[in-house]
C-alpha cells in the first residue's frame, strides 16, 4: 500500500514508482471513478495517442544513404548475380 499527500490547493503527489510504472509524467491526465463502495480510483487517462516509435525515429538518417535506395541497389546487385 502506498501513500499519497494532498498539498493546500488539492493536489496529489503521486510516488515515483507509480509515476515510473504508469508512464505518468508532467501533463499526464488522470481519470477519478468511485466505485460503488465509495472506493477512489485513479487511472491513466489514455486518449492522447502513445508514441510511435516508428514515428519518433523518422528523419535520423536525415542526409545519410537511403535505406529503401540502399535495399533497391542490394536487390538489382542479387538480381544480376542470379
Amino acid at each position: 500500500m502506498m501513500t499519497l499527500s494532498v498539498t493546500e490547493k488539492g493536489q496529489i503527489i503521486l510516488p515515483t514508482l507509480l509515476r515510473k510504472r504508469f508512464h505518468i509524467k508532467k501533463g499526464s491526465k488522470l481519470r477519478v471513478e468511485e466505485s460503488e463502495r465509495g472506493i477512489m480510483i485513479l487511472k491513466p487517462f489514455l486518449s492522447e495517442p502513445l508514441e510511435d516509435p516508428v514515428e519518433k525515429t523518422k528523419g535520423i538518417l536525415k542526409g545519410k544513404t537511403s535505406l529503401l535506395k540502399s535495399l533497391l541497389d542490394d536487390r538489382k546487385k542479387e538480381a544480376v548475380r542470379g
